[in-house]
């Protein structure tokens, strides 16, 4: 792996008219008024119940997202297949508060397991913890789970319920699955949950995959002290490494509670620390499978040469890279292209239940230096090779 520039490979599947939509897209996206403006005026259209779906669906919802179903957004997955780029179906919706539409997610959750078991091009299966239960009651087991009583102590327990039942979905399918991780005033519970879990279900191989967000400055030390634990507790652990997307709240909540921000001091320690991780874990890889969530050129590449000094074969299965749909295609077709393992994000849902998952990507894309920069040049440069 040499450079993510050859945009011949990376947009091989975009006909023109897709490439021109890109292009458009990220121009708004790289525009902070635009990006404030369009989630003031989706708000306001949801509200009084404009027809916004088809607006919409043709455009940010067509660039980011796989469909409205799992059956939709096959389609998108087989694309990718064609490319040797595999599929994460990711169920987005955000926001429930009702027991049925938690049970409800959960079935969902364990359609796209069942969907992964019988398809090749699906290696995975993902899931948030807030899409099933309520924010409060992962709040509360943080400040203390023994301290839980009554109705809080059985909503705990009905979450973890839930999450054993789908991560034993994903054990009985042979499906590895993920955990997204979360804020950090909500993360402890959902990692002592999905590390019981890896200790339950992870004896033979990596199936529960907890996230690590390495904005934080302590999760260094945690993958250290979980590779540890698994090695004297002989199971295996699944570990996604990305960068996060909580910072600005973090800081925020830190601030205004008056206690230590838990968020790295700049860009330079996040990415430091991101690098060290994956090498932690190519390093024992023995007993960790590493799923490496970025969109940074150098630390894919930083990967694709710690597997050459430790000769990992290139498919080998216990390490992956992924990217979301519509995003860092340079990066992803070119991995792909050069026959590492690699996997978009691919959400899906109801177009007016995934808009909180839009409006966040839009905004992250805003925050994150140099990121639409980059994917307008390619876009540009491509388009250019086009015409020539």
């Amino acid at each position: 792996m040499n450079s993510f520039e050859n945009t011949e490979v990376a947009f091989k599947s975009k006909t023109t008219k897709e490439l021109r939509r890109a292009y458009w897209l990220f121009k708004m996206v790289s525009n902070p008024a635009m990006v404030k403006f369009g989630k003031w005026a989706t708000n306001i259209a949801i509200k009084l119940h404009l027809p916004i779906d088809g607006i919409i669906r043709k455009t940010i919802f067509k660039q980011f997202c796989g469909g409205i179903s799992i059956q939709d957004s096959l389609k998108a997955s087989n694309e990718l297949a064609e490319y040797n780029v595999l599929t994460i179906l990711d169920y987005s919706i955000e926001g429930k508060t009702k027991e049925e539409d938690f049970d409800a997610t959960v079935e969902e959750i364990k359609k796209t397991i069942a969907q992964a078991k019988n398809n090749p091009n699906i290696p995975f299966a993902v899931f948030k913890v807030t899409g099933i239960t309520l924010f409060e009651t992962l709040e509360k087991a943080n400040d203390g789970i023994d301290d839980l009583k009554g109705d809080d102590l059985a909503k705990y327990n009905k979450l973890v319920e839930r999450v054993d039942s789908i991560c034993k979905a994903a054990f009985d399918a042979d499906v590895p699955l993920f955990i997204d991780a979360e804020e950090t005033w909500i993360q402890e519970t959902i990692d002592k949950i999905v590390m019981d879990l890896s200790r339950k279900y992870n004896k033979e191989k990596a199936i529960v995959f907890n996230t690590l967000q390495m904005y934080r400055h302590d999760r260094l030390s945690y993958l250290i002290k979980e590779i540890k634990k698994a090695r004297e507790g002989n199971y295996f652990i699944g570990m996604k490494l990305v960068r996060g997307a909580y910072m600005e709240k973090e800081r925020e909540r830190a601030e205004e509670k008056g206690y230590p921000s838990p968020i790295q001091p700049d860009q330079n320690a996040t990415d430091q620390d991101y690098d060290e991780a994956v090498k932690v874990c190519v390093e024992n890889i023995d007993v960790v499978s590493v799923c490496a969530g970025s969109h940074n050129e150098e630390s894919a590449m930083n990967l694709t040469r710690l597997m050459k000094v430790h000769n990992i074969s290139l498919d080998d299965k216990r390490i992956f890279f992924a990217q979301l749909l519509g995003m860092s295609d340079h990066i992803s077709f070119n991995l792909a292209h050069d026959n590492y393992n690699v996997a978009k994000y691919v959400p899906y849902g109801p177009v007016k239940e995934v808009l909180p998952y839009l409006i966040r990507r839009a905004e992250e894309n805003t925050s994150v230096a140099g990121q639409t920069t980059r994917e307008l040049s390619l876009i540009v440069k491509e388009r250019e090779r086009r015409t020539n």
